[in-house]
């Protein structure tokens, strides 16, 4: 593969899983979306995948524990929402890392629901 090829693919793959960090809006999912959506690259189209199933993980989770904190009074919600915030600044950053250190690496999430 040649180095052009290889800059492209780990770039757009960061920037699906990176996508997480531009905003907790719905604008931060259309970029994965639009990657997935553009590119040709078997691996690009899996991160890119993988990166949407994670946002989806992370909405998911937020609405089931904003129905914990409210029926809980936030003493168990609290901590979840936490938790959550820690996973979605972490697990990008793992993301990131292996694609960056492995052009052909598609990255999978632990411990979420694949949708997609």
């Amino acid at each position: 593969m040649t180095e052009d090829l290889t800059t492209k693919r780990k770039l757009l793959s960061g920037l699906s899983h990176g996508s997480i960090f531009i905003s907790a809006t719905v604008v931060s999912i259309g970029i994965p979306i639009a990657i997935y959506l553009v590119s040709d690259d078997v691996i690009v189209k899996q991160n890119a995948k993988e990166a949407l199933n994670f946002h989806l993980n992370v909405w998911l989770y937020g609405i089931i524990f904003g129905i914990l904190a409210f029926l809980t009074f936030g003493l168990l919600g609290g901590p979840l929402f936490g938790l959550l915030g820690i996973v979605s600044v972490i697990a990008p950053i793992f993301a990131i890392v292996k694609i960056l250190n492995d052009r052909d690496a598609t990255f999978r999430y632990p411990f979420i629901i694949h949708f997609l």
